[in-house]
């Protein structure tokens, strides 16, 4: 059988958005039956790898880099585009499809221009409106646009990306949970605050929100940390990772994202995220350069896949801006109280964000969160995969 067998093609772009990147696919290139999409997906990525490298696929063995996206025409009429963004395990056979990533968000709108998606103008600014269809919810980017394609380099400098290239500034609509009958929002228990029983580790005080993806935020210090921890601290020692796992896990099911820890664990890695927060202090970047405390209001780490993020996911920033805004939050609490705007610090250097908040009867809505991104093509053409994952299709 096996000199019989054959590889096919699939058209893709390899694009670097934010601070990750990913292989962006037309919903009509791949199988129309989830499992099989996903089966394919997988051998594009190199996953489930043992080794943990991803050496016989485009993935690059990290959670910013194990990643896919498809973009295809919206049914809806107040969005451009559908976006579909999954995140691929290194070492099992899973893409969660369970969240948003904010990085590649800012890949999508000159994804959809350069697949001609989208009307563009040919100087200027094509305003491409998105349906994040995980986690149903409108974002707005403004890609630049120059002599007719998209305007991709630039001057925009990046904290964890080495080269600038043009901005693009995404706005996330109404970014946190509608709410459940109960009024929840995008406090999924009701509350800015709650004491997570954690087994082995102790109470942990945590703001549970639902705004850009289900994340969980807790103060550093309360996990004997700091907040300025770099990748080599935190994903060097197995013990601090296996606790960081067990406040995750435990806060998803208090906030009713699984049922137990195990399944948390198991089957929903992506999402919620764990992030840990600290008062500003000097610090350095994981580039070298000196970060100081007058430069930001905040130090913000947070965790991605099981390992500390090399700087700060997307929707992780939307989160942080969120629940800056509302009183009674953990960042909120750091900050001295809320605010519609701050700089926070991450592993890379720093990112500005901000957010419009609202209470309404009695809960607090974040109507917008805005930040700025860069997106760039890697490499346009066609990924290979075996035959056999695709025939069926084909038949």
């Amino acid at each position: 059988m096996n000199s019989v067998a054959r590889q096919i093609e699939i058209p893709a772009l390899y694009m670097r958005g934010g601070t990750s990147k990913g292989v962006f696919f037309l919903p009509h290139h791949l199988p129309a039956d989830p499992a099989r999409r996903d089966a394919v997906l997988l051998r594009v990525a190199g996953s489930p790898d043992p080794y943990g490298k991803q050496i016989d696929g485009m993935g690059g063995a990290t959670s910013s880099t194990s990643k896919v996206v498809i973009v295809g025409p919206s049914s809806r009429p107040d969005c451009d585009v559908d976006y579909w963004f999954g995140q691929v395990a290194i070492g099992q056979a899973l893409v969660d499809w369970s969240g948003n990533c904010g990085n590649l968000t800012s890949a999508v709108g000159p994804f959809a221009v350069h697949r001609g998606l989208v009307q563009a103008p040919a100087d200027g600014v094509a305003t491409v409106r998105i349906w994040q269809a995980n986690i149903q919810r409108r974002i707005i980017a403004q890609v630049p646009m120059r002599d007719g394609q998209v305007q991709e380099l630039g001057d925009f400098e990046l904290d964890g990306v080495t080269f600038p290239a043009a901005e693009i500034p995404i706005t996330f609509l109404d970014p946190g949970a509608a709410g459940d009958a109960h009024g929840a929002g995008m406090f999924p228990t009701g509350r800015p605050i709650d004491r997570i029983e954690v087994p082995g580790v102790g109470t942990i005080e945590a703001t549970l929100i639902d705004a850009g993806n289900p994340a969980v935020f807790v103060d550093a210090a309360a996990l004997g940390l700091t907040g300025t921890e770099n990748q080599a601290r935190v994903n060097g020692d197995a013990p601090l990772l296996a606790r960081l796992e067990a406040v995750r896990a435990h806060a998803a099911v208090a906030m009713g994202a699984a049922r137990t820890a195990e399944e948390a664990s198991s089957t929903r890695q992506h999402t919620p995220k764990l992030a840990f927060f600290g008062p500003p202090v000097d610090y350095v970047a994981s580039s070298g350069s000196p970060v100081g405390a007058a430069q930001i209001d905040v130090v913000a780490r947070i965790m991605s896949m099981g390992q500390l993020h090399h700087a700060m996911t997307g929707t992780g920033a939307v989160a942080i801006a969120a629940a800056a805004a509302v009183p009674g939050t953990i960042v909120s609490r750091i900050l001295g109280g809320a605010r519609a705007s701050l700089c926070f610090g991450h592993a890379s250097g720093r990112l500005r964000v901000g957010a419009e908040a609202q209470e309404r009867a009695g809960q607090w809505a974040v109507t917008k969160v805005t930040l700025s991104r860069s997106a760039r093509r890697l490499m346009a053409g066609t990924v290979f995969v075996p035959a056999s994952l695709m025939e069926v299709d084909q038949a």
